[in-house]
């Protein structure tokens, strides 16, 4: 049995463990294992007529070339945003399948966020066998209540929300913290209330500066070091204002124009006397090695989708649900999308964590 791991999309710490799992339970059953360097990207760039060019763009992988990995962060096969359907020279999902085919892969296990796994459903329904792996630090693919990623960036976000609050007391400022979560506020909705941030604007609500900037001001007057904190997530939007989709990646996802930390920002100081201090934390979310949990998810991952693929069972999706760990079809995340239970856990009138109901819920209230 020869299998193929890939990473795609943005990295984040896990990545590395869950390549030691699935390596080094595929040596337990005397498989051989590749990386694909560089997600489908690097793919794309190989010539399947050219032995070189194969060698070049994949990595073995063995207990040898994993030992130590799992410490960590990013992913030891790089990784990048592209989807073969959609490249500047078309579809090129054929060519993919051309270098799947001249690098003799049984099973092909993909790493990735929604856009990742909606390719890798699509292979499944080419009848390539594929297992698929969440992780994102958003949080937001469909079919699982975990991706690897989100614990590790919450944890760096709290950390990161408290060091800031410091400098921001100092100078008796607002904070405006901005928090990646595009699509999803997820992150920084558990985020603002781990860290007990004053207020959270994430992505499903538009911040209404009427109702928002006054229960600011209020944190503010309440606070004995006279500061108050606001977190916002990346696509988060300010109510009668649009956002900024403008720009488009060479991978055809948007990015956003002016940052709404920055916007958010300006209406708070142009609709009083207050000044801000904004801090986008960014890659910092996902830099360094994973947390705990993180690690433990990545190993369980790895370990899984190898006894699905000795099953036989391929075009599946390994997730975890309610907390435990489970699998669902591939084709899951084209089912829907996942964000923020705004109803059960979310007060957009306080703009808050809401936590109406926690027994029954899994641990990260998802």
């Amino acid at each position: 049995m020869r299998l193929a791991i890939l990473t795609g999309g943005g990295d984040v710490p896990g990545l590395n463990p869950c390549i030691r799992s699935i390596t080094m339970s595929a040596a337990q059953r005397g498989w051989e294992v590749i990386g694909l360097r560089r997600g489908w990207e690097g793919v794309l760039e190989m010539d399947p007529a050219d032995s070189l060019s194969l060698e070049n763009g994949t990595m073995v992988l063995d207990k040898d070339s994993v030992r130590g990995i799992d410490r960590l962060g990013g992913t030891i096969l790089h990784s990048s945003r592209r989807d073969p359907r959609t490249t500047e020279s078309g579809d090129q999902t054929q060519k993919a399948l051309d270098i799947l085919d001249a690098l003799k892969i049984d099973v092909l296990i993909t790493m990735g966020g929604d856009g990742t796994l909606r390719f890798s459903a699509y292979l499944a329904s080419l009848g390539r066998k594929v297992i698929s792996i969440p992780k994102t630090m958003d949080n937001d693919v469909y079919g699982t209540d975990y991706c690897i990623g989100f614990s590790t960036a919450v944890t760096r976000s709290v950390e990161a929300i408290n060091a800031l609050r410091s400098t921001i007391a100092s100078h008796e400022r607002i904070g405006v913290i901005e928090l990646f979560g595009r699509r999803s506020g997820e992150t920084a909705l558990l985020s603002g209330f781990l860290s007990q941030s004053d207020r959270t604007v994430i992505a499903e609500v538009p911040a209404d500066m009427d109702i928002l900037l006054p229960l600011l001001l209020e944190d503010k007057a309440n606070n004995p070091e006279s500061y108050a904190i606001c977190l916002v997530s990346e696509g988060a939007t300010l109510a009668g204002h649009d956002a900024d989709h403008s720009e488009i990646s060479k991978s055809n996802t948007h990015r956003l124009g002016v940052n709404i930390g920055t916007q958010l920002a300006r209406e708070i100081e142009g609709r009083s006397s207050e000044r801000t201090i904004v801090q986008e934390l960014a890659y910092l979310m996902r830099a360094g090695e994973p947390d705990a949990l993180d690690r433990m998810v990545g190993f369980a991952f790895g370990a899984l989708a190898v006894q699905l693929i000795e099953e036989g069972r391929t075009s599946n999706m390994v997730c975890l649900t309610d907390g435990n760990y489970g699998v669902v079809p591939i084709d899951k995340v084209l089912e829907g999308t996942k964000g923020v239970n705004v109803s059960g856990l979310y007060d957009a009138s306080q703009y808050r964590a809401n936590l109406l109901q926690v027994e029954g819920m899994p641990m990260f209230l998802y």
